[in-house]
């Protein structure tokens, strides 16, 4: 399975939205960056994405966006095709 990499904050509950989504597709791990203890964090998801809203989801070295993102990739079927991808 892909490496899921997601940056979030504690009170985020479409980060909770997005965590509970993945882990019903078969996520048993995700590296969450919580850019609320450490804001040097922010800037680099920031860089990366182009987005300062939690959750950004990074599926292997997708950038998948955030937790409307990942739910419309789900429902498109291409969820499930990009968490099986070769790491």
């Amino acid at each position: 399975m892909s490496h899921v990499k997601m940056y979030t904050t504690q009170v985020c509950p479409y980060c909770v939205r997005a965590k509970a989504l993945l882990k019903q597709r078969g996520v048993e791990q995700i590296e969450e960056i919580r850019i609320d203890l450490n804001p040097a964090e922010r800037d680099a998801m920031m860089a990366l994405t182009g987005r300062r809203t939690v959750p950004q989801i990074f599926i292997g070295d997708t950038h998948v966006g955030g937790c409307d993102d990942l739910i419309a990739l789900d429902q498109r079927g291409g969820l499930q095709t990009l968490l099986q991808a070769t790491v």
